[in-house]
């Protein structure tokens, strides 16, 4: 998430992240913020303001008394502020909810070596490793061939759950978990503490992690529970130190965790890829 303090000192920067994001929608949202952020630091200071200003009426109707002089104009508008009081403090609520809605939604800045373009046209190639193997005859797609050896069956699997799920088969079955130790042995070789975390995550958990405003319509949510199925392990590994603060001598921490995976993939992109892509249910190492 940006720091508002970024915000407030480089609005320019965080528009023209966005403009290369080709996040438009989001530029003038900037602006709003700013002025939202200004009015949530000046509203307690017009709250205070009130409370001193209730501090010299009682003082000032305490006196009129004394003397037995008539303090009742004053005894009304003393009991009128803490109405005002209240309406400022609901008035701040709302706009550090705003405001920190906000942030949550807009996105980091791009490194400056990320290359502009309105679509992967514009991808650098890094790194190439290996040849591309050459074929003297049509090669088949992984699907083809899994479904000819009777290592996955589709049919089967949207006949009791729907589309976008499977049945693993066979060799299938003990290639994945192999490639999942694989990973796993792979990465703790390289000291990360491996991590098997809970695969429900109340809103908050999640929150800290994406922008559910953007993501939720592709997550699985419990109904009436607070509690949402996990998309990726990452959410839970990140969400683990909410609400710490961590001493920077400690860092960094090297997580790794494994976990299933649920998404809904509504809307995703490559949703119409052939295969077992942007299917609702999968395993990972994260």
């Amino acid at each position: 998430m940006l720091d508002i303090k970024f915000v407030r000192e480089h609005p320019d920067i965080v528009k023209e992240n966005l403009q290369r994001r080709g996040d438009l929608a989001k530029i003038a949202w900037v602006d709003q913020l700013i002025q939202d952020d200004k009015n949530w630091r000046d509203v307690p200071t017009e709250a205070n303001n009130l409370r001193n200003k209730r501090n010299r009426l009682t003082d000032e109707i305490a006196r009129h008394r004394k003397s037995g002089t008539d303090s009742s104009d004053l005894v009304k508008e003393a009991g009128q502020i803490p109405d005002q009081i209240k309406k400022l403090e609901v008035k701040t609520a709302e706009l550090e909810s705003r405001v920190t809605e906000v942030l949550l939604r807009l996105p980091n800045i791009l490194h400056e070596t990320v290359p502009f373009g309105a679509d992967e046209s514009a991808n650098v190639e890094v790194k190439k490793w290996g040849k591309a193997p050459e074929f003297n005859f049509p090669p088949k797609d992984h699907i083809d061939l899994a479904m000819r050896l009777k290592l996955i069956d589709l049919e089967r699997a949207a006949k009791v759950a729907g589309s976008r799920f499977y049945y693993l088969r066979g060799d299938l079955v003990k290639l994945n978990y192999s490639l999942l130790k694989f990973a796993l042995d792979f990465i703790e070789k390289r000291h990360y503490t491996l991590i098997q975390p809970p695969y429900l995550l109340r809103r908050e958990a999640i929150g800290g992690a994406v922008a559910l405003s953007d993501f939720e319509d592709v997550i699985y949510k419990i109904q009436d529970d607070d509690l949402y199925l996990l998309p990726t392990a990452e959410h839970a590994l990140l969400a683990q130190h909410m609400g710490e603060i961590i001493d920077g001598k400690s860092l960094p921490l090297r997580y790794s965790g494994i976990s299933p995976c649920f998404r809904k993939e509504a809307g995703a992109h490559g949703r119409d890829t052939k295969g077992i892509f942007r299917i609702h249910q999968f395993e990972n190492v994260e």
